[in-house]
């Protein structure tokens, strides 16, 4: 051990104990293709057999400030959700089924527990998407991060055929928008939300435990609740129904996602009375009078995703998607037009 590293504010002995209890979580993740354990240099996976001309698919991305919610609350088990959320659900929208997943994690103090815990997230979310989490990268920064904090980000790997790659090709004048409902705010907007409700003050943890009228919970579960993880439903539905594209939205809500899966010289239809919207949404336009178009340009309002389908096809894809435990709606259509979206 490094007595003059550990001086500096680096504990390499809390790191090796991180690792420790976090394999037992990160070992739930493994599957069939997995050829390595942790703590290598690098994370092995073997493709297998099964595909006639396979085309690897990937994202990144990281958690945003949803974490300082999770520093609030000093409650860190569902955060690593989120991150793995936001790049399986990206890639899924390929039709990629998610392989395996990579997470890097920066401290500013290394505290074994509360690493074990993030990690768990992260592998909670890795088994929802049915992919396993063979590396990652734990970093303490001290006098970069304060000790309470840390930054989490991280990337998946997906597989699918070429000829069945969605890329909105097949998309056309008159499918059927179908969205699946959000588990709430998800992983994006926040920058807003903590204005919203005051939460960079120093009362923010007061705040947090407030229950709102309609809500059911206090403000800072719903806030902290995790993004929703669509793949084995979205690539149940490919297999079992078939669609045409695919939209996961995220930063930028509707205006700026749902035009990312249409071709050129078609734009979308949403009718607005045609899903539920969560009570957090409303308490965030009531608390600081948000118009219609800042909502729908930075929350998914409670469609976490939207997939163009045959209209002939809407229906069975919304019962299918009821009896996989999702709730669904058709929420519009694909007109033709300049790219972009029209609320209704």
């Amino acid at each position: 051990m490094s007595t003059a590293y550990k001086a500096a504010g680096v504990d390499v002995e809390a790191g090796y104990e991180a690792v420790k209890l976090m394999k037992e979580h990160v070992n739930k993740t493994f599957t069939p293709g997995v050829l390595s354990g942790l703590g290598g240099f690098g994370g092995l996976f073997e493709l297998g057999q099964g595909y006639k001309n396979p085309v690897l698919v990937s994202g990144t991305d990281g958690v945003g400030t949803k974490l300082r919610i999770a520093f609030l609350m000093d409650k860190h088990d569902t955060i690593g959700q989120d991150c793995v959320a936001m790049c399986a659900n990206d890639i899924a929208c390929s039709g990629a089924k998610p392989l395996f997943f990579l997470d890097y994690l920066a401290v500013g103090k290394n505290v074994p527990t509360r690493i074990a815990e993030i990690v768990k997230g992260v592998a909670d979310g890795c088994q929802q998407a049915g992919a396993a989490l063979i590396g990652g990268e734990t970093a303490e920064m001290p006098g970069f991060y304060d000790p309470e904090e840390y930054d989490l980000a991280g990337f998946c790997v997906g597989v699918v055929d070429k000829d069945k790659i969605l890329d909105g090709k097949n998309t056309k004048t008159g499918d059927a928008l179908v969205g699946i409902a959000s588990s709430g705010i998800h992983s994006n907007g926040y920058s807003l939300v903590r204005k919203i409700f005051n939460l960079d003050a120093e009362t923010a943890k007061a705040h947090l435990a407030e229950v709102p009228a309609g809500l059911g919970c206090s403000l800072g579960d719903a806030l902290l609740t995790p993004t929703k993880i669509y793949v084995k439903s979205l690539l149940s539905v490919i297999e079992n129904v078939g669609i045409n594209a695919v939209s996961h939205i995220t930063g930028g809500g509707f205006y700026e996602n749902i035009p990312r899966m249409l071709p050129e010289g078609l734009c979308a239809k949403v009718k607005k009375d045609s899903f539920e919207i969560p009570a957090i949404f409303k308490l965030m336009e009531d608390r600081a009078n948000l118009s219609e178009r800042d909502l729908f340009n930075t929350f998914n309002m409670g469609i976490g995703l939207v997939m163009a389908v045959d209209k002939e096809k809407a229906d069975q894809a919304v019962s299918h998607l009821k009896a996989l435990g999702e709730k669904a709606w058709i929420i519009g259509e694909v007109a033709a037009g300049e790219a972009g979206v029209a609320i209704e």
